[in-house]
């Protein structure tokens, strides 16, 4: 990733001088979108460091959210720079400039190369943090818009439309904000506690009922905290007489080998509750299959 965001930084800045230079509004959008992908790039690095921290006593679940922020912070930025790239090529169709294809061409080119590294450097990490991922997606996004930028190049050569030029921004920024849109729900999603994505609620539900031992099952809850950060928290009710212990350790086994749940919450009842809130005869109890780890959720 930091040899991601140097090369990316690096070329940034040569690409939003080139556009300067060329008059290209491709190539600034391209440069924007760069910029972007430096930011994400940066952020991720630094979301990456933050969320190793350990638990304390005033985030008793970590920092591992703060990559969630920022990943919503990533795709908050698509949209501002996909705006602008709309409001320019709007006024260079009405007034189409001179563009220089040639340099257009030859920045492109190397953009594409960088782009194409740093997809290959990220590629490895996106699959297991939504941070990376909203990187590599951007990454990837500006690889097309250099794409782009190289045929856009080509066509203004051999026809001289100048006009083809912010017809390509605009292409650019079509092509980028449904993807931008799947990062920003996906980090909404954690934000908001919903079930993560994958995750059949119904699926976990019947696995915990389908034990021997169990009468019930109610108040069931499933979020993330985090990208591969699993969290339930249930009230089950039992049968009389059950070791409460062994029904634990079996079923937070299976809930981590099978759901791949890594934080597990629940109380066990052997009377039905009462009331919503109150539960008799209840015991709290925390998954022991991780003591280290969920002593430090505490």
């Amino acid at each position: 990733m930091w040899i991601a965001l140097s090369l990316t930084g690096s070329f940034m800045i040569a690409e939003a001088v080139g556009g300067w230079l060329t008059g290209s509004l491709a190539l600034i959008s391209d440069a924007a979108h760069m910029l972007t992908d430096t930011v994400a790039l940066a952020i991720a690095l630094l979301a990456i460091r933050i969320g190793k921290r350990a638990a304390d006593r005033r985030r008793t679940f970590g920092y591992g959210r703060f990559e969630i922020i920022a990943a919503a912070f990533n795709a908050g930025m698509l949209f501002a720079v996909a705006i602008y790239i709309f409001y320019e090529a709007w006024q260079r169709f009405r007034m189409p400039p001179e563009v220089q294809s040639i340099p257009m061409l030859v920045i492109a080119s190397l953009g594409l190369i960088v782009n194409l590294i740093s997809m290959r450097l990220l590629s490895a990490g996106q699959s297991e943090s939504l941070n990376v991922k909203g990187a590599y997606l951007e990454v990837w996004s500006d690889m097309l818009g250099s794409l782009g930028v190289i045929i856009g190049a080509g066509v203004i050569y051999l026809t001289g439309w100048t006009w083809f030029d912010p017809l390509i921004a605009v292409l650019i920024a079509v092509w980028v904000l449904p993807r931008t849109y799947i990062l920003l729900k996906a980090s909404a999603n954690v934000l908001l506690e919903g079930v993560p994505e994958g995750v059949e609620i119904d699926k976990i539900e019947s696995s915990i009922r389908s034990d021997a031992d169990v009468r019930g099952v109610h108040d069931l809850h499933i979020w993330g905290l985090g990208s591969g950060q699993i969290s339930l928290a249930a009230h089950v009710l039992l049968a009389p007489g059950v070791q409460v212990d062994s029904f634990l350790r079996r079923t937070e086994m299976k809930l981590k080998s099978e759901y791949k749940v890594t934080h597990t919450t629940l109380q066990c009842e052997f009377e039905p509750c009462a009331d919503e809130d109150i539960c008799s005869l209840s015991t709290n109890v925390h998954d022991r299959d991780d003591e280290h780890d969920h002593h430090s959720h505490a």
